[in-house]
Parts: C-alpha cells; sequence; structure tokens
C-alpha cells in the first residue's frame, strides 16, 4: 500500500519476522521483534524510506509500539 501510495514498483518483497526475549530494562524480559525485509526493484535508500513508513502504518507496529522493541533491517533484491 505504501509503495503504491508513492507510485514505487516492487518486484519482489519478502518479511521474516524474529522474535526473541530481552532484559526490559526494569528487572524482567520482554519481548523484542526484528524484522527483516528484503525488496526487489529499489534502491537501497528507497527501500528502506518504504519500510520506515509502512512501520509507522502497520496496524501491528502501531498495537505493539511503546511496548515492544522493533528493529528494522532492510536489504533489496
Amino acid at each position: 500500500m505504501v509503495a503504491r501510495t508513492r507510485r514505487r514498483t516492487i518486484s519482489d518483497a519478502g518479511v521474516t519476522a524474529e522474535v526473541g526475549i530481552g532484559p526490559d530494562g526494569a528487572g524482567g524480559s520482554g519481548l523484542e521483534i526484528t524484522l527483516h525485509v528484503e525488496l526487489g526493484g529499489l534502491d537501497q535508500a528507497a527501500a528502506e524510506a518504504l519500510v520506515e513508513k509502512a512501520h509507522q502504518v502497520c496496524p501491528y507496529s502501531n498495537a505493539t509500539r511503546g511496548n515492544v522493541p522493533v528493529t528494522l533491517e532492510t536489504t533489496v533484491a
């Protein structure tokens, strides 16, 4: 959706989520997530911008924002 509204064409896309448990800063444990995103048909800067924008509007990201740390890793194919 984000690529379409920005008039960008993606030739291929894949997302893998890695969920782990780490310290929560208060002496306990909490979830931490790394999203590995691979996009085809874009340069690195454009791909990173799209992934960041998608992360801002994603319902899952919005549901966990402030509760679960999320790291975005973007690569281009």
